[in-house]
């Protein structure tokens, strides 16, 4: 039914809440229905709201108020269409957005304009702020989906793209982001830039001629070349803009020239925006550019431009006051996905940067601005932090993310704009999603703290953590085995492993138990381990120094396809008084879940829970290895490209790992027949995706055509090992198998390299020129070449008649290791808990100063070395 105006009672309009009341008489009732969903993308599934039909206004409403408490009420949501402009008088108007973009509701406003011209006219005002401010949806969440990004906006501030002198531009630095905007537009992205510079490239320029100006009238009165008390009088930014402008255009159509990619120039003011006609051209032209794959350069036209006004913003649309809130409106107007807002500090810091305590901010969310405290703006430009916060949260409010970061820091100008598309942790991220659980930061934080009461305990206290949790992994075998039959079933559905990693992901009762064995030896060994006295010296009369021993701090093990791993880091960790953050494989989320509560149960006893945490957030392990100020060291456990990323991604953080497990066994002349099948056929075929299973056999030359080598073949063949011949070796064959392409490949399967040596020397030299010092293993009967070959080869595991699978921690009698070293510091091989301490010197005197050491002091040094008593079992627990 139609809806029939009436005059206004009384004729004339009353005031209610500030909302100018229309007072019609009501016909027909509102209705609450499910959204129209079929009919308008925008809107979501399910969404229930106030269907309000106000096409042919088919309903009819007492005061626009009515129809605000109603649209709230059923959808919950306040309405958006207040801050229009022009339209601060209808704040209780009851058309939410989702009204807003009904596609009757323009029609609708229009009859109404013709009837009503001031309710007419503002509603068209909100249908369109409703279509550019809330129709391209919700802005991405996280990081990682930044990369699906198709329409980019990259805001270039004033410290980023002029000099420290402020005359003139950083030509080099404009180049960088150039490239990098014209490699993300190659990509079939859609950039768009919002640059500053023309009053610092006109600067340049003017102060440049009214020098030379002086200079030529200086030298026609004086009739002399000498300058004399030559200075630049203040120069007016919009003189500097106007004559910068063509400058600033031309450098950026020379430098995208390069890139075969064509731009164009566009100049606004805030007024453009507050004409209807002019909005809608400004979005024509830009559409039009984007679709010919052209790069549109916009600028606020500072020539003409007004000085800002203060708090002049209508409510809910942004002004245009610098170019930051340029940047946000025309993101907002063009439904771009993503807006880098470019500056000169690191990104949003909780207090002003440069003071102590400050903290950069990872990830904002809308209303947090209340927590932080906003510094002095940049050494350039009309906006600040603060302004950047309000332009972001409007920008992120009409469905585009944002990101401010620093565009001026010389490491990072080079990529800072593909990494933050890469999804890199860069600058600050605005997300109105906020995570479930704390922030891998937070989760550092709290491995520190937690560390440190871990380590502040008793070595008794800290063994029975351990030995609770060998208990709770046999109490909840059934659960454990449960969850790791869904990261089984998964894996194996998707194909996504392969068998190698595969079996490094089952978990079986077997493996449990030597896992609840293992843990028991790490409780043992964990008494008396931290704070334990490995020097002790007298220094002087008086004067004791101790070099005892402490935790390192705070560890990340990051390891693949390895549940069993998260259980043996973590002990060993509660051992040695570390905090730790693990990073496990998706392919093992179910078992590392529950394994990490089991863990944290244990922890609970004694009130440390916090010691050890899982991080199951999704930061990428680069972005963990930023952490340089909050983790001490990182150890991979993994495949050897796993281990070569952390080590190129680290930035000032240890890495204990090895890159490759490349590990020989070297046959002598002299070697048992029995001894050499049993410990090659072990050495690979009992777990060959093991770091530690044999890659290449090397063959002395006089065992060839042996009785002994026929076996060592035959054995291979039976088990199913695929040879690859060494150049060598294959020069002695007819017909030999594949020729190896590389001595240095890791096969991990049933794969292996045979190559032929012509003896020890042979030997060592092929295992240093193709190894990875990892584990390398000689099987003769011959004690001078074996003690020979265990002093020469500098690996960190070296054996004589003993298979490769010994290098282990658990094997070694370590009860577990973090895993194997091979690089060359003080914990190499299988490391264990020893590996996992430091040291730290404490000195007591009773007033000593080094004065009373000069000649006037007559105090001398004793440096006497003090043997070390060894506590007894029962006296560990209180060291």
């Amino acid at each position: 039914m139609p809806l029939q105006l009436t005059p206004p009672l009384g004729g004339f309009y009353s005031t209610f809440l500030g909302c100018y009341i229309a007072q019609w008489s009501v016909k027909q009732p509102l209705e609450s229905r499910t959204c129209w969903c079929s009919e308008s993308p925008q809107t979501e599934p399910g969404d229930q709201v106030s269907q309000v039909y106000l096409k042919d206004f088919q309903v009819s409403c007492r005061c626009v108020s009515d129809v605000y408490n109603i649209v709230h009420h059923n959808c919950g949501t306040s309405p958006l269409c207040y801050g229009c402009p022009g339209a601060s008088s209808l704040k209780m108007l009851a058309t939410c957005t989702r009204v807003c973009r009904y596609p009757g509701f323009k029609s609708s406003a229009s009859k109404c304009a013709s009837k009503v011209p001031w309710l007419g006219s503002r509603l068209l005002r909100c249908w369109s702020h409703a279509l550019y401010t809330y129709s391209q949806g919700k802005p991405f969440g996280h990081r990682g989906e930044l990369g699906q990004a198709k329409r980019i906006v990259v805001k270039l501030g004033s410290a980023v793209v002029t000099r420290g002198d402020e005359c003139g531009l950083a030509l080099g630095r404009l180049a960088s982001i150039v490239e990098q905007v014209a490699v993300l537009q190659n990509q079939g992205r859609e950039m768009m830039i919002v640059t500053s510079g023309a009053v610092a490239f006109g600067k340049q320029r003017l102060r440049h001629e009214i020098l030379l100006s002086q200079s030529v009238r200086q030298a026609l009165h004086s009739g002399q070349n000498t300058l004399k008390d030559m200075s630049v009088p203040v120069l007016e930014a919009r003189a500097c803009a106007a004559a910068g402008q063509s400058g600033l255009m031309a450098l950026y159509e020379a430098m995208f020239s390069q890139y075969s990619t064509c731009t164009a120039q566009i100049l606004v003011t805030n007024l453009d925006f507050h004409d209807e006609q002019k909005r809608r051209n400004l979005n024509s032209t830009l559409q039009e550019l984007l679709r010919m794959n052209i790069v549109p350069i916009i600028n606020t036209n500072d020539a003409v431009v007004p000085p800002p006004e203060p708090n002049s913003d209508l409510q809910g649309v942004i002004s245009i006051k610098d170019n930051d809130s340029l940047a946000a409106r025309l993101a907002v107007e063009m439904r771009a996905d993503l807006l880098i807002a470019l500056s000169d500090v690191e990104g949003l810091y909780d207090s002003p940067p440069g003071t102590d305590d400050a903290k950069l901010i990872d990830t904002f969310y809308p209303g947090d601005q209340q927590s932080i405290t906003f510094g002095t703006k940049s050494r350039v430009g009309i906006g600040g932090m603060e302004a950047k916060v309000k332009a972001a949260l409007w920008a992120l409010q009409g469905g585009t993310s944002v990101v401010i970061a620093n565009g001026t820091n010389p490491k990072v100008t080079g990529h800072v704009i593909t990494d933050i598309v890469d999804g890199k942790k860069v600058g600050t991220f605005f997300s109105e999603v906020k995570p479930a659980g704390p922030t891998v930061e937070q989760q550092a934080e709290m491995a520190r703290n937690g560390g440190r009461s871990l380590a502040g305990l008793l070595s008794e206290q800290r063994g029975e953590i351990i030995y609770l949790l060998a208990d709770l992994l046999t109490e909840r075998k059934d659960e454990i085995l449960a969850a790791n039959k869904k990261d089984m079933d998964l894996a194996i559905s998707t194909g996504c492993l392969s068998q190698a990693l595969l079996k490094r992901l089952s978990l079986s009762p077997a493996k449990l138990n030597s896992l609840t064995i293992g843990l028991r030896q790490i409780s043992v060994a964990s008494q008396g381990s931290v704070g334990r006295v490995v020097r002790h010296t007298r220094v002087a009369s008086g004067l004791e120094l101790e070099q005892i021993t402490m935790p390192i701090g705070v560890l990340l093990v990051i390891f693949e396809s390895r549940p069993d791993c998260l259980l043996q880091v973590s002990a060993l960790a509660i051992a040695s008084g570390n905090g730790l953050l693990l990073k496990g494989g998706k392919e093992a989320v179910n078992t590392n879940t529950i394994l990490h509560q089991l863990t944290q149960e244990a922890l609970s006893v004694h009130g440390v829970r916090d010691a050890v945490q899982l991080v199951s957030t999704c930061e990428g392990v680069q972005d963990l290895c930023r952490l340089d100020k909050m983790i001490d060291l990182i150890i991979p456990r993994g495949s050897s490209q796993l281990v070569r990323d952390i080590q190129r991604a680290t930035q000032g953080i240890p890495v204990l790992g090895h890159s490759e497990g490349i590990c020989h066994i070297y046959v002598d002349a002299q070697a048992s027949i029995d001894k050499v099948v049993k410990i090659v056929r072990d050495s690979k075929c009992d777990y060959p995706a093991a770091c530690n299973a044999m890659e290449t056999l090397l063959v002395h030359k006089d065992l060839l055509r042996s009785p002994l080598f026929d076996q060592i073949v035959d054995m291979l063949r039976v088990e199913g090992v695929k040879v690859h011949a060494g150049p060598r070796f294959a020069s002695y064959l007819t017909f030999s198998p594949s020729e190896a392409k590389s001595l240095c490949t890791e096969y991990s399967d049933l794969q292996c390299c045979i190559e032929v040596v012509d003896g020890l020397q042979g030997a060592v030299e092929h295992i240093h020129k193709f190894g990875s010092s990892h584990t390398d293993v000689i099987v003769t009967e011959d004690k001078e070449t074996a003690e020979q070959f265990l002093q020469q080869v500098d690996s960190a595991c070296v054996f004589w008649n003993a298979s490769s699978r010994f290098a282990d921690g658990y094997r070694f009698g370590l009860g577990a290791e973090v895993g194997i070293s091979t690089a060359r510091i003080h914990a190499r091989g299988p490391v264990g808990l020893e590996g996992l301490l430091t040291t730290k010197w404490v000195l007591r005197g009773n007033g000593h100063s080094v004065r009373d050491f000069s000649e006037q002091g007559g105090m001398e040094y004793l440096h006497e070395i003090i043997p070390i008593q060894q506590p007894l079992p029962e006296q560990r627990s209180t060291n």
